[in-house]
């Protein structure tokens, strides 16, 4: 089958599912990496992976999707960090928020290792506020 061919056809089983490209693996890398702008701006760990997610979920389905998982899990994680502070008055909050801080750390740095291996990831205890 020539190239004008598989054109005309459409795409082949193999190519069907060969998986997200490299370039769509990195902007969904990015899309987690971004996350640590919360350490140099305030609400950075969500308005940089908005930013990202706003340029590319159109061009590309991967990217979308965790574009969509990073925002919905950073609103997740603020809102429970907002109510770690309200419970910071009875001292509770402030071992909450660390073990909030650690599992995020963590969940974060998975999401970037399925993101460069080309898998999708759904973060737990994540609401799925953004579609």
């Amino acid at each position: 089958m020539t190239d004008k061919d598989a054109a005309v056809s459409g795409p082949t089983p193999e190519r069907a599912h060969a998986g997200p490209g490299p370039d769509e693996k990195n902007w969904a890398m990015f899309c987690h990496l971004s996350v640590f702008a919360g350490f140099i701006i305030p609400l950075g760990n969500i308005i940089a992976p908005l930013v990202l997610w706003l340029m590319k979920r159109r061009a590309s389905g991967y990217v979308d999707h965790h574009g969509r998982e990073v925002l919905n899990f950073q609103i997740t994680l603020l809102l429970a960090m907002v109510v770690c502070w309200l419970l910071a008055l009875v001292l509770i909050g402030f071992v909450l928020m660390a073990v909030l801080g650690i599992a995020a750390l963590i969940l974060t740095i998975v999401g970037i290792v399925k993101a460069s291996r080309g898998e999708y990831y759904r973060y737990p205890f994540s609401l799925r506020l953004v579609n």
